[in-house]
């Protein structure tokens, strides 16, 4: 006798025919039932976005600024939450949590002493609507916020200051991060884009 691990049937006869009328969409035939692959104890971590950086790496080309750029395009491609003044909102990328945003001033400046007082101001108080945004909508417990300012304090993207805000919650640490390296991150980023776009308070 041998090992049925998928449980499935083995007999031709219990499946229907790929051309039989009354087959539903999506049932397995014979043949697919054999080649779909053994189940197994392993959970499934469904990133799409990260395509983005298979593909093309952080940068969008060599030289440019993805933080200037970002702006020149449609919110949704760019993944801009808010357009304000001197500053404007956007999703991060690569995000540490769910909700990851950043607050950007338009002009390409690396550092907070370089920041001109309007942009000072605007990067506040557009931190501050952030914060009440993503409690409304995701019911977050707590926050990170800060700016990682030269390359050897772990700025990513040195050349364009930009301020991370991090939602979190209770009970959110895992091994995850410090085992395996990997964050799970239940929702698209541009789902909660438009969510937070939506709940943005209009002027």
């Amino acid at each position: 006798m041998t090992d049925n691990p998928s449980g499935l049937s083995q007999n031709p006869e219990d499946y229907p025919t790929p051309d039989d009328p009354s087959r539903e969409a999506g049932a397995p035939t014979w043949m697919s039932s054999e080649i779909g692959g053994v189940p197994d104890e392993f959970q499934r971590l469904w990133t799409p976005y990260r395509m983005v950086y298979i593909k093309s790496g952080q940068m969008p080309d060599a030289g440019a600024c993805p933080f200037c750029l970002a702006p020149t395009l449609a919110d949704e491609n760019g993944l801009i939450v808010h357009r304000g003044e001197h500053a404007y909102v956007i999703m991060n990328l690569y995000p540490y949590n769910t909700g990851h945003i950043m607050v950007n001033p338009y002009r390409h400046i690396g550092t907070y002493d370089q920041a001109n007082a309007d942009e000072i101001a605007e990067i506040g108080a557009l931190t501050q609507t952030a914060m009440r945004v993503l409690g409304e909508t995701s019911r977050c417990d707590g926050f990170n916020i800060g700016m990682n300012q030269g390359r050897i304090a772990g700025a990513g993207i040195a050349d364009h200051l930009h301020q991370h805000i991090v939602p979190r919650w209770a009970l959110d640490s895992n091994f995850f991060p410090i085992i395996a390296k990997t964050k799970a991150i239940p929702r698209l980023i541009e789902e909660i884009r438009a969510e937070l776009q939506a709940a943005w308070p209009k002027d």
